[in-house]
């Protein structure tokens, strides 16, 4: 199993943004499609946005099209997910996660194999 580590997350405030960042540890992020999900309290986790292997495929969930942007580094080897115009409903646990397939990416937790801690964003005022 691959280890990932996310970072970034916080405390914000409605209309505020923050930027996550998934590392890896130990191999090149750019083998693998990256997936971001996440998991509010009492409800089941869900994907929000992914990106392929080459970067040149994106999806997003309907609830954070046009507001989050995903993108990655090779050279830097993260994957950074940029949240804008953040909503209380956006609070919750933030995984990244690394998927084998070869070309574009999915946003079904099946697809992934290796999964990030977590981290916790809030938004609050």
């Amino acid at each position: 199993q691959l280890q990932l580590v996310e970072s970034g997350g916080g405390l914000v405030q409605p209309g505020g943004s923050l930027r996550l960042s998934c590392a890896a540890s130990g191999f090149r992020l750019s083998y693998y499609a990256i997936g971001w999900f996440r998991q509010a309290p009492g409800k089941e986790r869900e994907g929000i946005s992914c990106i392929s292997r080459s970067g040149s495929s994106t999806n997003y969930a309907d609830s954070v099209k046009g507001r989050f942007t995903i993108s990655r580094d090779n050279v830097r080897n993260t994957v950074s997910l940029q949240m804008n115009s953040l909503k209380a409903e956006d609070t919750a646990i933030y995984s990244c996660a690394a998927s084998s397939r070869s070309v574009g990416c999915s946003d079904e937790q099946a697809d992934f194999h290796s999964w990030g801690q977590g981290t916790q964003v809030t938004v609050s005022s």
